[in-house]
């Protein structure tokens, strides 16, 4: 299914920061660890429990895997 979902800008910007967060996290050497592990916690919140999710486009799960790949590797709309 070549499916695409066109999500909210908070939703996008909220899935960047997170990837952001995790690879600071990630790091060999990370500074703030636990400040960065509450602003990941504080992300996985604010993103699982978006509005969006219950929407009619927002109900497939494959939808999270979308959001996921596309903020990711960068892009946020479009159709591939």
């Amino acid at each position: 299914m070549d499916r695409h979902h066109l999500f909210p800008d908070d939703l996008i910007h909220a899935q960047q920061q997170w990837h952001d967060t995790y690879r600071a996290l990630a790091a060999p050497r990370p500074r703030r660890t636990t400040e960065l592990r509450r602003r990941l916690l504080r992300l996985s919140v604010r993103i699982h429990w978006h509005p969006f999710w219950t929407t009619p486009a927002g109900r497939m799960p494959a939808g999270r895997v979308e959001l996921r790949q596309r903020t990711a590797e960068g892009r946020t709309r479009g159709a591939a």
